[in-house]
């Protein structure tokens, strides 16, 4: 998958939902408590992967046809880059249908180096590459959800080139037969 044009492609919001693609569940913090002047009770964070390097994610076309697709390092890091440059990160939806306001973006980040890595302090066994995101859940509803794990990663929404030739060479491949 690539992004084609910068003004139109990328991610224009992610969704909280109970099967993420890229197959990566987030980590819920909502025991961990920071002292800075006052101490939290509960801090409504969740952390986890947006997407991942070169990992194959299958989809379903309209027809039934399934394939994999997977992103660059660099399409991955593009992505980030344009999702933040947009201010997208306020832009959320529960299982890619209903829009939610309670949730939001606290910090976004590319691994660069796995061993010396953020990622390293909730265990997320980056590799290199990977788009990391932690966001707070400040809707009662959706917390509660996230804490039954009715939702347990994130799932993008965009718009990339590349999926429309797999499914071009797979057609091709079919009529050959």
């Amino acid at each position: 998958m690539i992004i084609n044009d910068e003004m139109l492609d990328g991610v224009f919001a992610i969704s909280l939902v109970d099967k993420p693609a890229i197959e990566e569940t987030f980590i819920k913090l909502s025991s961990e408590k920071i002292q800075l002047k006052v101490v939290d009770e509960e801090r409504r964070i969740v952390v986890g992967f947006a997407l991942v390097p070169e990992k194959k994610i299958l989809r379903r076309a309209d027809d039934g046809t399934e394939y994999d697709i997977k992103f660059s390092k660099e399409t991955v890091q593009l992505t980030a880059e344009l999702f933040m440059k947009n201010q997208k990160g306020n832009e959320f939806t529960l299982e890619h249908e209903d829009n939610t306001d309670g949730v939001n973006i606290i910090e976004s980040w590319i691994v660069e180096d796995p061993k010396n890595d953020k990622s390293n302090i909730y265990k997320l066994g980056a590799k290199g590459g990977e788009w990391c995101l932690i966001s707070k859940i400040y809707d009662d509803k959706v917390w509660e959800d996230v804490k039954m794990d009715k939702y347990n990663g994130y799932s993008l929404e965009g718009k990339f080139k590349g999926s429309e030739d797999i499914l071009e060479k797979n057609k091709d491949s079919e009529e050959m037969k």
